[in-house]
Parts: structure tokens; C-alpha cells; sequence
């Protein structure tokens, strides 16, 4: 089996799933509830219930708040996708009902930052699965499937209406805090997701492109394109050649390019996530 496809296989989700679900219980039973944090989303909301009621736990309200959307989940995304959600869900609620660790972390600030990190990296870890933590990403996947409205808007929506509810209950400072958590728990999320992912798409403009096409295929096993182009003042003319490479192979392409032809244009843009032919597989849910 290659690599690609074993990415792709149910082994791999189950791991990637067991490990990013442990991780966020580990974040918050072992910082956010101690300092009475809001991490967002319906496990947030399950933890803004817990706070104000103290029944059950935020584990078993997460579970509970999640059944309407599992329903909604098998009849708009797929069987698969529903399994592997309602897997990570489930670990999520026992890993927060056996977790019981404190790291004892005082200052408010640090425990957000830290709480945010490993957080958001568990959950990041999930999501480059082919399931979900279930909560707000069935409901954003569907969204974005069936409408194309985007993950992190819908994310917004309901964390602005959640936080309102923070900051009347408990205050600017537990609001502010929160905020935060939030904030590094995104950011670590999004770096977890571009991780192994980020490509860099090359352009090179020169007279000498075929030349350099060949160094680029035989000597750097790197793969190239010529797109037809007219300079717009000379009005000749001439092949853009286009490459996608990685951060590791980007330096020795270059030095390849100014090799040839040391007059050339060499433009760098980032990409997020290149799709089909060699590169990664599409990923349906």
C-alpha cells in the first residue's frame, strides 16, 4: 500500500482520532476547568451549562448536545464521515470522565495560551481525518459542502453568540481569557492542518525555460509546466514555467533557475493544499 493511500485508510483515522480526541480532553480537564474557561463551540457551550448548573459533567453535556446533530450528520454527509464523528465523540466524553490531572498552571494568561495549544492541536489533529470532533464541524462541513459557506465564518457566528453569554455570567476578566484560549486554540488548529500540507507554487519567467525544465525534471525529480504567455510591452511570445515544490526542495530549485539563467523572474506564492496528480488525494467525507 503507498503512503498516500494508507492516509486515507480507516487504521490511520482511527489513530489520528484517538490521538487528537485525548488530547483536547487532556486540555481541558487538565487546565480549561480549572480556571472555568469557554473553549468555544458545543463542547464550550456544554461547559458554560456545567458551570452554571454543575450537573452531570462537560463531557457527558458535549455527548448530549451532540445526539441532534449526529442525526443530521448521517442523512447530509456520509456514513463514514458519521462513524468516525461519533467515534471521536464518544473518546472525547470517556477521556474527560477519566482524565482527572491538573496541571497547575496559576497565572490566567499562561493557562489560556497553554490550554489553547494543546487544545487546538487535538482538535487540528481530528480534523485531518476523515471525521470530526463532531459538535460545530458536522454542522460547518455541511455548510460548506452544500453551500459553500466557509468553516471559520459559521465558527464565528456561534462563538460571538456564546461569548455574550461569557462575559453576562462571568465577567470581563474569565471573557478575555476565553478569547484567548479561543484565539491560540485556532491558531494551533490551522497550523496542525497546513502541517505536511503547504506547498509553494513556482513561476520562473526566462528565455532560457526549457532548459531549465530539463534541469528541474532530470536532476531534481521535480515535476513542470509551461503555460503560453505575450509579453504585454515586447509583445512576444513566450512559456511560463510553472513547478509545485515544498519548503525542503524550494531552495535547490531556485539555485537551479539563477544557474541557467541568472537575468530570470522567480515568483513564490504559497498554497495551503495542492489536490490530484502526484499530491494529495481529494478528501471526501
Amino acid at each position: 500500500m503507498k503512503l498516500r493511500d494508507f492516509t486515507y485508510s480507516p487504521v490511520w483515522n482511527i489513530i489520528l482520532i484517538t490521538i487528537g480526541s485525548v488530547l483536547f480532553s487532556l486540555g481541558v480537564k487538565s487546565i480549561v476547568v480549572h480556571h472555568n474557561f469557554i473553549t468555544g463551540g458545543i463542547y464550550g457551550t456544554g461547559l458554560l451549562i456545567y458551570y452554571k448548573t454543575n450537573a452531570l459533567t462537560p463531557g457527558m453535556w458535549f455527548l448530549l448536545l451532540n445526539l441532534p446533530l449526529f442525526i443530521i450528520g448521517w442523512f447530509f454527509v456520509s456514513k463514514r464521515f458519521f462513524f468516525y464523528s461519533i467515534y471521536s465523540v464518544v473518546l472525547v466524553t470517556v477521556s474527560s470522565e477519566l482524565i482527572n490531572f491538573n496541571f497547575n498552571i496559576s497565572q490566567q494568561l499562561y493557562a489560556a495560551i497553554a490550554g489553547g495549544i494543546i487544545c487546538g492541536t487535538g482538535t487540528g489533529i481530528v480534523l485531518r481525518s476523515l471525521g470530526s470532533g463532531g459538535g460545530l464541524d458536522i454542522i460547518g462541513v455541511i455548510l460548506n459542502q452544500k453551500f459553500n459557506i466557509g468553516i471559520g465564518k459559521f465558527y464565528l457566528l456561534f462563538n460571538f453568540i456564546l461569548f455574550i453569554f461569557v462575559v453576562s455570567y462571568f465577567g470581563i476578566d474569565i471573557f478575555i481569557a476565553s478569547i484567548i484560549l479561543v484565539f491560540i486554540s485556532s491558531t494551533s488548529l490551522e497550523y496542525v492542518l497546513a502541517l505536511f500540507n503547504q506547498r509553494k507554487i513556482i513561476y520562473v519567467i526566462s528565455d532560457k525555460n526549457e532548459e531549465i525544465a530539463n534541469i528541474l525534471i532530470q536532476d531534481l525529480n521535480q515535476g513542470a509546466t509551461f503555460i503560453k504567455a505575450r509579453g504585454a510591452y515586447t509583445g512576444k511570445n513566450k512559456y511560463i514555467l510553472m513547478a509545485i515544490t515544498n519548503n525542503i526542495q524550494l531552495k535547490r530549485v531556485e539555485e537551479a533557475v539563477f544557474k541557467v539563467d541568472s537575468h530570470a523572474l522567480f515568483i513564490v506564492e504559497n498554497s495551503f493544499n495542492v489536490i490530484g496528480s502526484t499530491f494529495s488525494k481529494r478528501k471526501i467525507y
